[in-house]
């Protein structure tokens, strides 16, 4: 893909990724635009910069699962993503959608694809034109944690028993410790099984954000599963 070095963005501390040449172009029409087309939101899609106008920061991704635990880490949330094949497409369009969706910051995957591509991706190429595949991720920078944990629920199947319904296990599972936190102060660890606060059973990540709110000001315990083991670390939050 071509990318002429025309505006460089300052690099941040969120990983060390390296910084995505930008050939900067016209404004692009949210018609147009390829991200904008395809774009995906996380979750109720209400998440969007602190900042009142935001200027993304645009970033070459090099592994997506590695870099969204980074990114999760450094104390953003994933707002959405687009995925695509196309031809050349200028990276001002990822900057444009990042923009009107109030981003602060956006990871840009881009791929050769082998072989002839699907026929929306030849639409306007002739059959000599690459070919690639875009991917792209919209972050925004969250307040200040009160925890400070990103948790999800986890649910389990018989793999000899496809028929039967996933059973749900107990607690959520911290799937990302943000640095500086007040968890990662209390060694909480990524991968740990949080199960109560102050016995109150932990059934969601809803769950979990309500009882910090509720318990805000206060010490409280946190009944927790690692490597099979119980654990319980009191802190005030």
């Amino acid at each position: 893909m071509k990318a002429i070095c025309k505006r460089m963005y300052q690099t941040t501390s969120l990983f060390g990724l390296a910084l995505l040449l930008l050939t900067i172009s016209p404004a692009t029409q949210a018609d147009d635009n390829l991200y904008t087309i395809h774009y995906q939101t996380q979750g109720p899609g209400h998440l969007h910069s602190l900042q009142p106008h935001p200027e993304p920061a645009l970033f070459s991704g090099k592994h997506p699962d590695t870099d969204n635990i980074r990114m999760l880490e450094d104390g953003y949330d994933l707002m959405g993503f687009s995925g695509f094949e196309a031809g050349d497409i200028p990276p001002a369009q990822a900057l444009a959608h990042g923009r009107s969706i109030q981003a602060d910051t956006i990871l840009v995957y881009v791929r050769k694809v082998t072989g002839k591509g699907q026929p929306q991706s030849r639409k306007n190429n002739d059959a000599n034109t690459p070919v690639y595949r875009y991917y792209a991720t919209f972050w925004a920078r969250l307040p200040a944690p009160l925890l400070g944990v990103h948790a999800i629920k986890l649910v389990t199947r018989d793999a000899a028993r496809q028929d039967e319904p996933a059973t749900s296990t107990a607690g959520v599972r911290i799937i990302a410790v943000i640095h500086g936190s007040l968890a990662e102060r209390n060694g909480i660890l990524r991968n740990d099984q949080l199960l109560s606060i102050n016995r109150e059973k932990v059934e969601s990540a809803a769950t979990l954000s309500s009882l910090i709110s509720k318990y805000k000001g206060n010490t409280v315990t946190l009944q927790l599963e690692r490597a099979g083991k119980p654990l319980s670390i009191q802190l005030s939050l």
